[in-house]
């Protein structure tokens, strides 16, 4: 029998496999004593050439499971090759690391009692599994948690319906439908948390850019948690350092919502003391300013073992928590994705039983706008609504959604026809004239996007170029994109608010239709339309046909270059935003649209002068805003003698 120390002093080709390769190699007898390793050892496990040689190999593993791997090492012996045998190996450094080995029983060849181990590292992928196991937990953990809590809203919402239908009193009625509010408000919380979650992770989350005044988001934040303050006997104090307390240009939606959350949660783990909401100013630069947020309480507190994962996905500081409180567990991830998207970080400290601080910091670039042109964060008060006369086509095959949107279209006074599919509306937006038209997405017998594009291609024009707004549960930007790119005008999210159907409605009415309340008729004065046909009179000789023909131009091709810049828009290509802007902008001389025409100016230096770049979304926003009224009112004045 040859030896295998005989078998190690061989040269040729077995040293060019074994001592150039990456893979560590050992030669081992059967009791475990090395003959022989590669100099791949030293990188993997910092041991010098040569200096395991003679040592037992079974010395090296780890203690708990060396009497298995000598079991498997008197298994192997029968066996001419073995793959995927895992073992930890201890290092110079005193630590283990995740091995596996292939062997090759050189007996039966070789004539030799010895294996070569043929090893690798499989240390990382020991941890990602590890790893993954984990998130497996956590994610199984978050359906059993968001199942029990999508269905106790449902649950509460269904009961108290099936309530309403046994003749109540007054009194139960105004009870049960007020827990029916409560449970649908508790269930959209959770699915936007999720439809969040899923922006975030997919890279889809878009920020805006807009001036807007802290004092005012202080004030609405107060004025929307005082209630509930008040019921559990909390303190709630908000204090908005003065030199904090300016305009500054950034998403106050995102930063509302990260407010909202970290409040939320102060209220729903504290039990009785007080919650202090601060913002200070961290750090001053020449044109931006870091603004530190803080939300104190004096609640339930969290274990200091706790404080590392109370960020992650699917996880709060205990299960129990779940339980006891509610929640999905998705309300800190997405505040701390929030933050670090916009450039800023978020810290946390706490003390079980005394309570927590979460305090983060965002930069904002500092407003040159002036008060009024901010975004405003004030308090809504009733205002009189009013669409009188706006005649609407609601295309919805859901009876509850259909009953919901023309109720609220009818107390605005809207004449509201109503479709249950694509098909029906086709032929409905043939046979009647509409304002608007409210198109579901996802319907039997005919979708929206079928729908739409037979609209599109009607040949009566003001049939055709109707304006139709999407209604999609589906939140993503993909889904608007595709919305506008299928030839519709706007979207508008399920579950929406009569605030928000008003909102989009009054973006699109004719100026025929303009709102009458005291607070719509300031709109619609300083809505006024700037089109001047002076210009054009002068070039025509007053001739109707030709003035009639530029307008019935601007008509059928502006609202497509709209769609184009809302869609450039929404993917931040703001260089062909400002391209499609100059297309449309040697359009507005002719139609004496001086003001519009100044704002595309504007639109196209901004790319230039980065100075005006934070502006930049509102002032296009603007400029979408006033071609679509004046569209809408060129098509009412196309009734009437343009050159009198």
């Amino acid at each position: 029998m040859a030896s295998l120390s005989s078998y190690v002093s061989k040269g040729g080709f077995f040293r060019a496999v074994v001592e150039d390769g990456s893979d560590l190699i050992f030669i081992v007898d059967y009791e475990g004593k090395i003959l022989y390793h590669n100099n791949s050892v030293k990188g993997t496990l910092g041991y010098k050439a040569k200096s395991l040689i003679g040592k037992n190999f079974f010395d090296y593993i780890l203690p708990s499971t060396r009497a298995a791997l000598v079991g498997t090492f008197n298994h192997i012996k029968r066996k001419l090759f073995q793959e995927g045998i895992e073992f930890q190996f201890l290092c110079k450094d005193g630590s283990y690391k995740y091995l596996e080995f292939n062997s090759i029983n050189l007996r039966p060849r070789e004539k030799m009692e010895g294996f070569i181990l043929d090893c690798r590292d499989i240390t990382q992928r020991k941890k990602d599994a590890e790893e993954l196991q984990r998130a497996q937990k956590a994610k199984e953990q978050f359906l059993a948690n968001i199942s029990h809590e999508i269905r106790t809203p449902i649950n509460g919402i269904a009961g108290m319906a099936a309530l309403l239908t046994q003749n109540p009193s007054d009194a139960e009625q105004s009870l049960y439908l007020s827990a029916i509010q409560s449970a649908s408000e508790n269930l959209k919380v959770i699915i936007n948390d999720i439809l969040d979650l899923a922006s975030i992770e997919s890279g889809k989350l878009n920020f805006e850019k807009i001036a807007f005044n802290l004092s005012e988001m202080f004030y609405s934040l107060k004025s929307t948690f005082d209630h509930q303050a008040r019921e559990k006997r909390i303190a709630l104090q908000f204090d908005l350092e003065p030199e904090a307390n300016q305009l500054v240009v950034g998403d106050p939606v995102r930063l509302n919502q990260i407010l909202i959350n970290l409040i939320s949660n102060a209220l729903k783990f504290t039990h009785r003391g007080r919650i202090d909401v601060k913002c200070t100013v961290f750090k001053r630069e020449k044109k931006t300013v870091h603004l530190r947020f803080e939300v104190t309480d004096t609640g339930i507190g969290i274990p200091q073992d706790k404080l590392f994962t109370i960020f992650e996905s699917f996880s709060q500081a205990d299960a129990s928590v779940t339980r006891k409180y509610g929640g999905t567990g998705l309300g800190l991830t997405i505040v701390k994705q929030l933050v670090e998207l916009q450039g800023g970080h978020i810290s946390v400290k706490s003390v079980l039983d005394e309570g927590s601080s979460f305090s983060f910091v965002l930069p904002y670039e500092l407003s040159k706008l002036k008060t009024s042109s901010a975004h405003a964060y004030a308090v809504k008060g009733k205002t009189d609504k009013t669409l009188r006369g706006l005649r609407v086509l609601l295309v919805e095959d859901n009876d509850i959604n259909r009953l919901y949107a023309t109720t609220i279209l009818k107390n605005w006074g809207c004449v509201t026809m109503v479709a249950e599919n694509g098909f029906v509306a086709v032929e409905k937006v043939k046979d009647e004239t509409f304002d608007a038209v409210l198109m579901d997405v996802q319907m039997p017998v005919m979708d929206g996007f079928e729908a739409t594009k037979l609209i599109r291609a009607l040949d009566n024009r003001a049939k055709r170029t109707v304006p139709i707004i999407a209604l999609t549960a589906n939140a993503t930007r993909k889904d608007f994109e595709k919305c506008l790119a299928e030839g519709m005008d706007d979207c508008l999210t399920k579950p929406f608010t009569p605030d928000d159907l008003f909102k989009i409605l009054t973006r699109y009415r004719p100026a025929s239709n303009a709102v009458t309340s005291a607070t719509a008729s300031k709109e619609t004065e300083s809505r006024r339309s700037r089109i001047d046909f002076s210009y054009l009179k002068t070039v025509s000789n007053n001739n109707e046909e030709f003035i009639r023909e530029i307008i019935d131009t601007f008509i059928d091709t502006i609202p497509e270059h709209l769609h184009q810049i809302k869609t450039c828009l929404l993917i931040n290509d703001w260089e062909e935003v400002a391209r499609v802007v100059h297309k449309i902008k040697s359009s507005l001389s002719l139609l004496g649209l001086q003001d519009v025409k100044n704002l595309a100016i504007e639109i196209e230096n901004s790319i230039k002068d980065e100075s005006q770049a934070a502006q930049f979304t509102e002032m296009v926003d603007s400029f979408i805003d006033s071609l679509q009224f004046e569209i809408n009112h060129l098509k009412e004045i196309k009734k009437q003698s343009i050159v009198d």
